[in-house]
């Protein structure tokens, strides 16, 4: 008697992570949440309630923390962008053609969302 309930308990066990293990990737696939530095900001300003003068203060600081980012990037950003131009080779090379068209979409919609940051960092570096 005792081997069917513990048969029981392991599958009731097996389902529980299962199915944790799926609600957790469809989450990640289906959720399409603005993840752009702008968004995730206001995010945490509205979470602490922050005043308007305080996010303008908290926008300058992470802006000024970002210019510095950027000038201690700068000398390696060749070898960085050749890592991600062979690591993307790879990955095309894996992909069939339908596959490969839909992640250079993806890369495109994402590139346009990085180029509006970065002018918008670069505008806020020169100032």
């Amino acid at each position: 008697m005792e081997r069917p309930k513990q048969q029981a308990l392991a599958f009731l066990l097996g389902a529980v992570l299962v199915g944790g293990v799926v609600g957790f990737s469809a989450d990640r696939v289906l959720r399409r949440d603005d993840s752009s530095i702008t968004a995730k900001r206001k995010a945490m300003y509205d979470d602490l309630a922050l005043q308007p003068a305080q996010r303008l203060a908290m926008d300058s600081l992470f802006d000024a923390r970002n210019c510095k980012y950027d000038a201690i990037f700068k000398p390696i950003q060749p070898a960085l962008d050749t890592l991600k131009m062979q690591t993307r080779a790879r990955m095309d090379a894996i992909l069939t053609a339908e596959q490969r068209a839909r992640l250079d979409k993806r890369r495109r919609d994402d590139d346009v969302k990085k180029d509006a940051e970065r002018r918008r960092m670069d505008a806020s570096c020169r100032n």
